[in-house]
């Protein structure tokens, strides 16, 4: 099938930053738009960026100026270079893509197992 595989999380102080990597990979055909989400403990699951497989990206606004999501179509994957981090970014941060599948084609949402940011002094 198809998988989504993040890597990068990890414990930073206020003021650091941190590189999300997610790697699709399967029977792909085309990987539309790709997404990093996050869920902080006793809250719901809130978009933090999307990229479409043009370049189009969008950013929740407590975010915006601060982090940078970025893609490589060739290798399938998708960044998010965190910057400033505050303690209110510290949660599981999980990728997700609209992927165009073979065998049979068609067209799956798929989600990573994600992976846990802390930001804490």
């Amino acid at each position: 099938q198809v998988q989504l595989v993040e890597s990068g999380g990890g414990l930073v102080q206020p003021g650091g930053s941190l590189r999300l990597s997610c790697v699709a990979s399967g029977r792909i055909f085309k990987v539309n738009t790709m997404g990093w989400y996050r869920q902080a403990p006793g809250k719901v699951r809130e978009l933090v960026a999307s990229i479409t497989s043009d370049g189009i990206t969008k950013y929740a606004d407590s975010v915006k100026g601060r982090f940078a999501i970025s893609r490589d179509n060739a290798k399938n994957t998708v960044y998010l270079q965190m910057n400033s981090l505050i303690p209110e970014d510290t949660a599981k941060y999980y990728c997700n893509a609209n992927i165009f599948m073979f065998g049979p084609f068609r067209s799956l949402e798929v989600w990573g197992q994600g992976t846990l940011v802390t930001v804490s002094s």
